[in-house]
Order: C-alpha cells, then sequence, then structure tokens
C-alpha cells in the first residue's frame, strides 16, 4: 500500500524503484535477524518447545543463507544471564553468582567500624580464592571475639555480596548451634542431616557459603563429620566441594583478643599498630586450651583446616557512636551529636577501672535510638 501511495516515480529519483526494492529488502532481513534474535533468547531462557526449532535451524544452516552472527550470539548471552539474574531460569543457583569484591570493600570500609584487621583479611582471603581457579580446598575462615563487634555483620555482608539473593540465596546456608544441633544425645542424626545439606547445596550451587554461628558451641563431632568438605582432597565423587566456602562465627578468643588491644592502649600505641600474626598466636593458643569447646577436641585444628582466624577487636566510645549514626541513617531518622553521645552513655564499658570497651559492643544499638524519638 506504501508503494501505490507514491505515485510514479522517476527511476533516477531520490526514492527510485531500485533504492525502494532495496531498502525493503533490507528491512526484511533485520526483522527476520530479530525474530531470530527473539527465538534464541526465548530459548536460552524457557528452553521449552526449542528442540523442533533447532532441528529447523540445523536443517537451514545446512542451505546458503546467513546465520546468527557470532557477535549477537555473544551479546544474547549477556542478555539471558541478565534477564536470569531477575528469575530462576536455569537448574542452578550459579547464575544469581554476583561475587561484588569491589561493592564488599567499600560497605566494611564504610560500615565496619574498628576492624582494621578483619576488613584486610576477609577482603584479601575472599578476593584470593574467588580469583583462583582451581583452589586446592575450600576457603575456611574462623571468626573471633567479643559479641557486637561485627562478625555477624559481615558475614551478612559476604553473603549479600556474593550473591544476589544475600543469606536468603539457595546457595547459602546458616546453621546456629543451639538452634539446630541443640542436644548432644542426637547427634548421630545431626551428622548425617548436616552432611546431606552441605551435599545437596553443593550439588545445586559450586559455589556454596555455609555459615556456622556459635560454632564454639558445635558438637566435637560434627565438626569432624563436616571435615571432609573442607579438606584438600575435597572432591567426593561427581561433587566437588573445592569451591564453597565455610565461615565460622565464635565468642572464642574474645579475652585474648581484648587484653591485647588494651596492653596497646596502657601502652599509648593506636589500636591499627595490632598486627595480624601476634593476634593469630594467641588466638590458636587460647582455642587449643582443653575446655569445653568443639575447636579444642575436634581436628581442624589439629589439619590446619582453617585457612584464617580473622580477630574482631572490642569497640570502643567512638566506634559506638558511629554504629549509632548508621542506625539512624538506616531508619531514615535525624541525628544530632548530643543524641549519638546520649546513645553510646547507655552502654556499658568495662575494664572498671578505664571504661574502655563496651561490653555489648554494637548490640542493641537500633533498639536504643527508639528512646530518643519524639
Amino acid at each position: 500500500p506504501w508503494e501505490e501511495q507514491q505515485g510514479p516515480v522517476t527511476e533516477g529519483g531520490p526514492w527510485s524503484r531500485e533504492r525502494y526494492e532495496a531498502v525493503k529488502k533490507h528491512l526484511g532481513a533485520v526483522g527476520a535477524l530479530s525474530k531470530q534474535y527473539w527465538q534464541y533468547l526465548a530459548c536460552k531462557v524457557w528452553k521449552e518447545g526449542c528442540e523442533e526449532k533447532e532441528e529447523e535451524e540445523e536443517e537451514s544452516s545446512r542451505s546458503p543463507g546467513w546465520s546468527l552472527p557470532l557477535v549477537g550470539q555473544d551479546y544474547l548471552e549477556i542478555l539471558s544471564a541478565w534477564y536470569c539474574s531477575f528469575g530462576k531460569c536455569c537448574e542452578t543457583g550459579d547464575c544469581r553468582i554476583v561475587n561484588n569484591i569491589t561493592g564488599l570493600e567499600a560497605d566494611l570500609n564504610g560500615q565496619l567500624h574498628g576492624q582494621h584487621l578483619a576488613k584486610e583479611v576477609v577482603i584479601r582471603a575472599v578476593r584470593g580464592f574467588l580469583q583462583n581457579p582451581q583452589p586446592e580446598k575450600a576457603l575456611v575462615l574462623s571468626f573471633h571475639g567479643w559479641s557486637g563487634t561485627g562478625k555477624n555483620f559481615v558475614a551478612r555482608m559476604v553473603a549479600s555480596h556474593l550473591y544476589r539473593d544475600g543469606p536468603k540465596s539457595e546457595c547459602v546456608r546458616v546453621f546456629i548451634s543451639l538452634l539446630h544441633f541443640p542436644h548432644h544425645k542426637y547427634v548421630d542424626s545431626y551428622k548425617a542431616q548436616l552432611k546431606k545439606q552441605i551435599s545437596e547445596t553443593v550439588q545445586l550451587c559450586k559455589q556454596s557459603l555455609f555459615i556456622f554461628d556459635e560454632a564454639e558451641k558445635l558438637h566435637f563431632s560434627l565438626l569432624d563429620a563436616i571435615k571432609p568438605f573442607m579438606a584438600r582432597n575435597g572432591n567426593e565423587g561427581p561433587v566437588d566441594y573445592r569451591r564453597s566456602i565455610f565461615l565460622f562465627l565464635s565468642n572464642l578468643g574474645g579475652n585474648a583478643i581484648n587484653e591485647v588491644a588494651l596492653d596497646f592502649w596502657r601502652a599509648g600505641r593506636a589500636r591499627e599498630e595490632i598486627s595480624m600474626g601476634f593476634l593469630e598466636q594467641q588466638l590458636r593458643l587460647e582455642l587449643q586450651e582443653p575446655e569445653e569447646n568443639g575447636y579444642a577436641h575436634s581436628h581442624l585444628l589439629q589439619e590446619n583446616l582453617i585457612d584464617f582466624f580473622v580477630p574482631f577487636l572490642p569497640l570502643e566510645y567512638h566506634h559506638v557512636k558511629l554504629c549509632a549514626r548508621d542506625a539512624f541513617l538506616a531508619q531514615g531518622l535525624p541525628y544530632t551529636e548530643a543524641a549519638l553521645d546520649k546513645v553510646a552513655a547507655m552502654m556499658v564499658f568495662v575494664p572498671k577501672e578505664e571504661k574502655l570497651f563496651s561490653a555489648q559492643g554494637c548490640k542493641s544499638i537500633s533498639q536504643r535510638i527508639s528512646y530518643f524519638l519524639p
């Protein structure tokens, strides 16, 4: 119809019949290419009814004609991966892995206060592990320090920056000792369940993250039961566990860490001068003491399966004020320096003489700011 409306045209005019036919042919090719792009994308995402189309494409590829350009395939791979990031279109959870180390480093620097050692160790360990194409074993980190110093906070942050769904990802499993394994008389049943859950998670998602909170309260036989998943030969049969990450969170070692921090303060030295090598040695000595903790009785320490002991230092008054500021900002509330001082002053500080470290760390800060709301 468009051709009929144009009326007579001269052969040499701007819209001669030869040029019109060329443009028409070009637009037809673009339309066919767009249709093939859409079919290719639909098959990549939904995978339904694509077998017949693939057979037709194979037959057509044998005859002269054009096929999907290589560059177009690259773009469609990117586009289908982008679509999969918003929905479940793949068989495993791998398509929702983001591994945003840059974001993790930025958030640790901006939101984790008073923990220069934890920031450095976590970033270096996780980045190095993810960049290694063939790790020898799973990455095992053990977080130690008083309650409220940021162990859970960092574990959740790692999950949020490695997986788009964060701690709720199918690739992440969180175990709390007293919640999931409360009775020692059922330890054999717990062992079977734990090994099954770890195996199923790794089968679903090769890069899996396992977080064990209150790890010092785990029965030592549970730690020994999961030892093969962390060992250097962690490739049992068809399932490879060497791309997994294990985080153990424990209050053990908190006293040793606090003593070191207090000694530095009394000597007039900045806490940033505390070295990782010195603290790690103190941590190992305390963990090996024959107390009622799973670490001392398990083979994790004996066989050096823990790659890094991550110390969390006790928090001082100005760190608590920064936590209070973050809590006000997180709730979208205005704050003043006086309000931050009042929140920090509500916390208990130890030892009795110096009143230097917050006994609760930054725990319950978000609840305490409600006292200062109108």
